[in-house]
């Protein structure tokens, strides 16, 4: 996958429409807590903006910066990874309930199950991450002079991560590099095409490639209209005129 920014640009693309539906779905949460309902009420996640990191370190920020923006290089299409916001994305997933895996069940015995199955592991998201990325350094200190991941060259990132989706990095500590492949690559598309509020597709730019319309009350007049881009920039949650959080 690495090193074809064409064949990965299609990838995005195809998985876009369902990655945009949960992204929305995902938002728009249940009205709680009065009766009757009332219009403009609603329970909207909190913002999140650039800023400081909330979970990473510096270090593994910008490792996770670097491994995004080879992912989803920069071309004609969009920015790259970082600049579309994935590390923020990212970030305040594993610092909320996403990272501790809350919700889910988690007491062993643990075993490799089949790929439908999902993660059959011990970590929680964070936990795969901080561990990864710091086995991930500590191979890129001993292989390139003492050098973080993100301080090697591109071509050597991109020999990296195409080893990680094979699973042929071998890190210390038992640490499994196709494993957080895996999931840095889901997080990669759920950064790059979720609603902004969340952090990642700044300025809508995974929205802007695809023509997806976002937020919009109602487009159903364009539904029909095969082969047609829609005319109007999407919306933002965020930036809804009609969506108001309450006082």
């Amino acid at each position: 996958m690495v090193g074809k920014p064409i064949g990965r640009r299609h990838l995005l693309i195809s998985t876009a429409s369902f990655a945009s539906l949960i992204a929305v779905r995902a938002s728009a949460d249940t009205y709680s807590g009065f009766l009757p309902w009332q219009a403009n009420r609603n329970n909207l996640p909190p913002q999140v903006k650039p800023g400081a990191w909330i979970y990473f370190t510096p270090e593994e920020a910008a490792a996770v910066e670097a491994l995004v923006d080879r992912l989803i290089p920069a071309d004609e299409l969009s920015p790259g990874g970082k600049d579309a916001g994935i590390a923020v994305y990212i970030d305040a997933q594993l610092a909320g309930d996403f990272g501790k895996d809350a919700g889910l069940y988690m007491q062993p015995p643990f075993a490799d199950g089949l790929p439908g199955q999902g993660p059959q592991s011990p970590l929680t998201p964070a936990e795969r991450y901080r561990k990864s990325l710091a086995a991930l350094d500590q191979y890129c200190h001993s292989a390139y002079l003492n050098k973080a991941f993100a301080d090697i060259p591109a071509s050597e990132q991109d020999k990296l991560i195409s080893r990680m989706e094979a699973g042929t990095l071998q890190f210390q500590g038992g640490v499994n590099s196709k494993a957080f492949f895996l999931l840095l690559w889901q997080n990669t598309k759920e950064g790059f095409f979720a609603d902004p509020i969340y952090g990642g597709n700044r300025d809508m730019v995974g929205w802007k490639m695809i023509g997806f319309p976002g937020a919009r009350y109602d487009y159903r007049n364009w539904i029909d209209k095969h082969d047609q881009p829609y005319p109007y920039p999407p919306v933002g949650l965020a930036d809804h005129p009609n969506w108001t959080r309450p006082a």
